[in-house]
């Protein structure tokens, strides 16, 4: 008969190396204490890493160039958490900006607006990622650059965008069809012209 540490590494071996998966996963194979134990046992065994409470990841490990075990992103780790919550995500704040190239910032801590509940995950490095609960009405957006934008043009705030942080944006929404007129309704009335103007 397998172990339960058995059944865990053979389920994760189907899913593959990079999968993140939570204490929760398991529990169709035992109790909740169980699996935690499981759990302790085979991170100290080095088989699975724990990226913060009641959660892990079957890393993938470089060989190649001898990097070893490669830590899945802050984005990897949120949206198998939104996905977990069944609940829509989308990066905000200084992650937003430098997620578009609007700021060579890299944040300590990620901010994601969510319409699932309000959290703080603290993950292994100290770091830690926030959900902020928002309106429903910014995912309405149909295109996920323009919500993007949106996003981050708030951060920046009316008045305040570089002529630098303009050029980016005008080589980003170029590089594709105009915006839908349903998602520039959905823009604030100042960020909607600053677009409508960058358009060649």
């Amino acid at each position: 008969m397998q172990s339960i540490d058995d059944k865990i590494i053979a389920s994760l071996k189907k899913c593959g190396r990079g999968t993140i998966f939570f204490s929760t996963s398991f529990l169709h194979y035992a109790q909740a204490k169980t699996i935690s134990k499981a759990m302790e046992r085979m991170t100290n065994e080095g088989i699975i890493i724990r990226l913060a409470n009641g959660i892990y990841c079957y890393p993938k490990i470089d060989r190649k160039l001898g990097l070893g075990i490669l830590y899945p992103s802050f984005d990897e780790i949120a949206k198998s958490i939104a996905k977990r919550d069944k609940t829509r995500i989308i990066p905000a704040g200084a992650y937003a900006l430098n997620l578009l190239g609007l700021s060579t910032q890299v944040p300590m801590n990620v901010v994601y607006l969510t319409d699932g509940e309000r959290r703080k995950i603290t993950i292994h490095d100290g770091h830690s990622i926030f959900f902020k609960h928002v309106a429903p009405r910014i995912f309405a957006f149909s295109n996920s650059l323009a919500q993007l934008i949106t996003i981050a043009l708030k951060e920046i705030g009316n008045g305040n965008v570089t002529e630098e942080q303009k050029l980016k944006i005008k080589q980003l929404i170029n590089s594709q069809l105009h915006f839908s007129n349903a998602d520039m309704r959905l823009m604030p009335n100042w960020i909607r012209q600053l677009i409508t103007d960058l358009y060649d």
